[in-house]
């Protein structure tokens, strides 16, 4: 399944898409695609509905009809540092021991076409393409063998990063990742099922046309059932938790000389079997 969330920003509804791509509602059977909702058995069920026999919701999603973050009221918003053995290359620094932790504030959790709004002040905003995975049901001290049994489902994540608030204002990096509009989420939320392998997706991110980031899942370091075992050490995971697994290689801090947003460009990135974001990038 194809799960999303469509309509005005804080009025979302959740729906599906359908084979056809269109929308269709799910409000009359769930509340949201949030919490207890991403439970297997909630989303077994959901599977065994003919999505033909849910109402049709007017409009093109991402052309017309607004999609809001693949999941709502998420509690903790993870991310993994420097996983891509590429990147950590191309920022200039050693391939990690053990996965770098940090968070997003879910203040900035946004739809996946919504403005990015660059901080007054800021100066070094860049981009990031995430595989992000979202946690159904919920555990702490997992396994690794079962790691896979407590995903509801993948997405694509934007880990825009104030890189001068990062790196250069003390402290630790959360500072330069959790500004309003900095995590972009979605456009839809794939289950496993229809996912497939994770092993060699490929990920890319261009601005105003341009391709910067072209890279694959094969570079990660730390693979999805190690990273879910891992966190689960130092946090409960809940139903609805978003931890996004690091970027490939080709970021603006990364290029010779470096590229930073400055308000006016546009954003398009993509995952294998996720779908695509656009955002316009704007000065707040």
């Amino acid at each position: 399944m194809k799960l999303l969330r469509y309509g005005p920003k804080g009025q979302e509804k959740p729906g599906l898409l359908d084979a056809e791509g269109r929308v269709r509602d799910l409000s009359g059977l769930i509340p949201d695609l949030s919490g207890d909702t991403l439970l297997p058995a909630n989303l077994s069920r959901l599977a065994a509905i003919n999505p033909h026999e849910l109402p049709l919701v007017a409009g093109a999603p991402q052309a017309g009809l607004r999609l809001g973050p693949c999941v709502g009221a998420i509690g903790k918003f993870i991310c993994i540092g420097l996983n891509f053995a590429d990147h950590a290359e191309e920022a200039g620094m050693a391939v990690p021991d053990e996965p770098v932790i940090f968070n997003k504030w879910t203040s900035a959790v946004s739809g996946p076409d919504d403005d990015v709004v660059i901080p007054p002040g800021a100066v070094k905003t860049d981009w990031e393409v995430e595989l992000a995975i979202v946690i159904g049901r919920g555990g702490k001290y997992i396994e690794e063998t079962a790691a896979l049994d407590h995903v509801a489902g993948y997405c694509i994540v934007n880990d825009v990063s104030e890189r001068a608030y990062q790196i250069e204002r003390g402290g630790t990096w959360d500072k330069g990742k959790g500004c309003d509009t900095f995590g972009p989420i979605g456009p839809w939320l794939v289950t496993p099922d229809e996912l497939g392998s994770l092993d060699t997706l490929a990920m890319w991110l261009e601005v105003d046309g341009k391709r910067y980031q072209n890279g694959s899942t094969a570079t990660m370091i730390f693979k999805v059932p190690f990273l879910i075992a891992y966190v689960s050490r130092f946090m409960s995971l809940q139903p609805g938790d978003v931890i996004s697994t690091g970027t490939p290689p080709g970021v603006g801090m990364g290029q010779k000389p470096p590229v930073y947003l400055r308000g006016g460009e546009v954003m398009r990135l993509g995952i294998d079997g996720l779908g695509v974001q656009t955002q316009n990038v704007v000065r707040g």
